[in-house]
C-alpha cells in the first residue's frame, strides 16, 4: 500500500514587498504552496485507502517575517491547508503533520549568502528613489548574519519528519527550532500585534 508523502520541496529568497516582482511571487506561491497542494491531490485517494500519513514542511516563518516576507506568505498559506485537511481527513484515519524549523539555513542551503549589489541592481527606478544603496547593504548585512546563525544538524528535522511518519500518536505540529526562535513564535502567537511588531523592529534595527 501507500503509506507517507512528505511535501518537502521549498525555495527562499530575501527582499522587501517592493524589491520583488509579480513573477516572483508567482514562482514561490507555484512552488512553495501549489506544488504541494498538487502532489498531495494526486496522492490522496491513495491515502485514503491505505489510512497513510501526509506531512507537510512549513516553518516557523509562517509566524513572522525579517526580510523575507514571501516565503513567510507561501509558508503561512501551508498552515492554513494543513489545519483544513487535517480536520477533512480524521473520518479517513489519514493523519496530516506539520514540521516546523527553525533556522537551518547552514543546513539546507537553501537561502545563498544574499548580495547587495545584486539585489540593488535588480530594483525599479522607484524603488531606487525611496532606498539607497546603503540601506540595501545594511539589510543584505543584517539577513546574512541570520543565515550565518543557522544550525547545522539537519538530521534534528530529519528525525520530526521519521516521527511523523512513523509514530502510533504523532503530532499535528512538531517545532523543531531553538529556544529564542520558540519564545518569539510565543509573542507573535499570543501577544497583540503591536507587541509583535515593536519585537520585529527592533530586530530589524540591531
Amino acid at each position: 500500500g501507500f503509506w507517507g508523502l512528505v511535501n518537502n520541496a521549498g525555495i527562499s529568497t530575501f527582499g522587501e514587498t517592493g524589491w520583488l516582482s509579480m513573477e516572483k511571487y508567482e514562482k514561490f506561491a507555484d512552488v512553495n504552496l501549489l506544488g504541494s497542494i498538487r502532489t498531495t491531490l494526486a496522492f490522496l485517494p491513495l491515502l485514503r485507502k491505505y489510512k497513510g500519513r501526509i506531512v507537510f514542511m512549513s516553518s516557523i516563518i509562517a509566524y513572522f517575517a525579517l526580510g523575507n516576507g514571501i516565503y513567510s506568505m507561501t509558508k503561512a498559506a501551508i498552515e492554513k491547508f494543513c489545519d483544513a485537511l487535517r480536520l477533512e481527513m480524521k473520518k479517513f484515519g489519514v493523519q496530516v503533520c506539520i514540521i516546523q524549523p527553525g533556522n537551518y539555513a547552514r543546513s539546507t542551503k537553501i537561502q545563498p549568502p544574499v548580495s547587495a549589489e545584486e539585489i540593488w541592481n535588480e530594483l525599479g527606478e522607484e524603488e531606487k528613489a525611496v532606498y539607497n544603496k546603503e540601506y540595501v547593504q545594511e539589510r543584505a548585512n543584517f539577513f546574512n548574519s541570520i543565515l550565518r546563525e543557522g544550525s547545522s544538524n539537519g538530521s534534528e528535522v530529519v528525525d520530526a519528519m521519521v516521527d511523523a511518519l512513523m509514530s502510533p500518536a504523532p503530532k499535528a505540529r512538531y517545532m523543531v527550532a531553538k529556544l529564542k526562535e520558540k519564545a518569539l513564535v510565543f509573542v507573535c502567537a499570543l501577544f497583540p500585534t503591536v507587541v509583535m511588531d515593536s519585537v520585529l523592529s527592533y530586530a530589524l534595527s540591531k
